[in-house]
């Protein structure tokens, strides 16, 4: 091994830029309430921030340009009878936002076109809310728009339940029964499920239209709160909580057997406040950010872990925190995202994640399609039982100043999962299945250990190797479990017509070894199969050290704390 190699990734020079002070939103009276909520909803046009006022409840809507000093009398959003909880945007409508409250009730409101905080009347106009949905018997403490449908909005409630709301017609048509509060929630990309956590730690994976929890299983066994965020296309959720020894954890789930997370709870640090997340589906990338503590971690998810980045940290802590959708951040300085974080209860400072690259041309690599403002179904086909993603948008388009340009659906890549391996098993003492029918079978047996298997590797590597490149493979051969593997075959293929004893076809019966004249004359067509043979062989065996790997690691560790026991 010539050295220690480094995982290759775009993201993983990222930095956080703060914003100066003139430049982010000051003056502001943000909301003392000790409910566990982000305080804070962005889009491209609009931040709303919940409102301190001394009686009923209101939230401010910000417009996105106005930065500075505001006010000391600013048009509020009010009809609350008691403080606003939190707020949720519309996907795809910007002006469109939703609230709920400690009274138990769910408005909608309208910001009004033009809407601006500087005024020359001599009394500030609120706003109004355009509609109301009771509902619920006690505290709405989290409203979320389904990202799929249009006007259908989920609202949880100390009432143990979450309601699904018909905003076009008013009422709530489904119900999501709990046994304690809801501490959290997230919808699928498509909007047909959701997950949940709540006091009782539990954490539920809900089929929303036949009103029924698919999976419930235990969450993060500590005291305090824990929050759940579904990772966009993905099949995976990311959780955050705490373990009984009040340390803060993150975890992930697989939604098809949630069990147990995979690879176990990950130990971040021993602060005390809930860490809350966000998921980039253009990155990949899961953000941290800490109540209480002016620190965002970083993520890049990748072949089923999380993969540490880096982490911004300052001085000022936050109590509220959220995401721009990606369409609203600034391509132009290769920003691939932009969060905003309140300061002291006073003011909100945006801060840009920056890809550091020299280019004056759009970076369509790390700018992926992303989602637009048009829905994939409406609300009552929704509720028929249709689903979707929403079509995607060219961010290339919105860089060049075309405006809003959809993608064509085949033009969309959907991310790929790769299996997790189930705790309780040992890929390496597995039964070797059946091969399968294949037009070039091939003998595919797992191999006893990582060592044989290792051995393996480099023996059928080697037959395809060339005499003057060996002394440079054996330094370049310490590549990480990241990077091809198969790389020396597709260099060598053409220069060799020498079939590998792995990639012998199985017959029926005994045949005796083919001459070396007849393996020369093999077609050109035969040898692609053969090295596509190889290929796979190699791949499978790939995954099955990474796996023994883990497996490894994992008993280490169970070692490791049965000896800190008995000692």
């Amino acid at each position: 091994m010539a050295g220690r190699f480094v995982r290759a990734s775009k993201y993983r020079h990222v930095f956080g830029r703060s914003t100066r002070k003139e430049q982010c939103y000051d003056n502001l009276r943000i909301s003392h309430n000790a409910w566990d909520t982000n305080l804070l909803k962005v889009n491209p046009k609009y931040i709303a921030v919940n409102w301190e006022t001394g009686g009923g409840g209101a939230f401010a809507v910000l417009p996105i340009g106005e930065t500075g000093k505001v006010p000391e009398q600013i048009p509020l959003c009010r009809g609350h009878t008691a403080v606003v909880l939190d707020t949720d945007w519309n996907p795809f409508n910007d002006s469109l936002i939703a609230s709920g409250s400690d009274d138990g009730k769910v408005f909608l409101w309208t910001v009004p076109e033009g809407f601006t905080l500087y005024t020359d009347a001599d009394e500030v106009a609120d706003i109004e809310p355009v509609a109301k949905l009771p509902g619920h018997s006690r505290k709405v403490g989290h409203v979320l728009f389904n990202p799929a449908a249009e006007n259908v909005l989920a609202s949880s409630s100390g009432d143990y339940t979450v309601k699904i709301w018909d905003v076009e017609s008013g009422s709530a048509k489904l119900t999501l029964k709990h046994n304690d509060v809801v501490q959290s929630m997230s919808w699928s990309a498509n909007g047909a499920m959701m997950v949940t956590t709540s006091r009782d730690k539990k954490l539920r994976f809900w089929d929303v239209r036949q009103e029924r929890a698919v999976h419930e299983t235990a969450g993060h066994s500590g005291a305090k709160n824990s929050r759940a965020v579904w990772m966009g296309e993905l099949d995976r959720v990311a959780t955050t909580g705490f373990s009984r020894m009040s340390d803060r954890q993150l975890a992930l789930w697989d939604i098809r057997a949630p069990r147990e997370p995979i690879n176990g709870f990950r130990v971040l640090d021993s602060i005390s406040g809930v860490c809350m997340p966000f998921w980039d589906d253009g990155t990949q990338c899961l953000y941290l950010a800490g109540k209480g503590d002016g620190n965002i971690r970083y993520f890049e998810y990748e072949n089923d872990k999380f993969e540490y980045l880096s982490e911004y940290k300052s001085p000022d802590p936050q109590r509220g925190m959220a995401f721009m959708p990606k369409r609203g951040v600034n391509m132009h300085e290769n920003e691939v995202v932009r969060a905003f974080k309140t300061v002291n209860d006073s003011y909100i400072e945006p801060i840009s994640f920056i890809v550091p690259r020299r280019a004056e041309v759009f970076q369509d690599d790390i700018y992926p399609p992303t989602t637009g403002v048009k829905p994939a179904v409406s609300g009552a086909e929704w509720f028929d039982g249709k689903d979707g993603i929403p079509p995607k948008i060219d961010l290339g388009s919105l860089y060049e100043g075309e405006g809003i340009k959809e993608v064509p659906a085949t033009a969309v890549s959907q991310p790929k999962v790769a299996p997790a391996p189930k705790p309780a098993e040992a890929p390496a003492r597995k039964e070797p299945e059946p091969a399968k029918p294949a037009p070039s079978p091939v003998i595919s047996q797992p191999p006893p250990s990582m060592k044989d298997q290792t051995t393996s590797m480099v023996a059928i590597a080697s037959k395809y190797a060339d005499d003057e490149e060996d002394d440079k493979q054996a330094d370049g051969d310490d590549s990480s479990s990241f990077e091809e593997v198969a790389k020396p075959v597709e260099r060598a293929a053409p220069k060799s017509t020498t079939s590998p004893p792995a990639a012998t076809p199985v017959s029926s019966s005994p045949t005796p070894t083919p001459a070396p004249a007849a393996r020369a004359a093999a077609t050109e067509e035969s040898i692609q199969d053969e090295i596509a043979s190889i290929k796979a062989l190699m791949a499978e065996q790939t995954t099955t050290i990474a796996a023994q790997a883990k497996l490894m690691e994992r008993l280490t560790t169970e070692i490791d704390d049965l000896k800190a026991k008995l000692s």
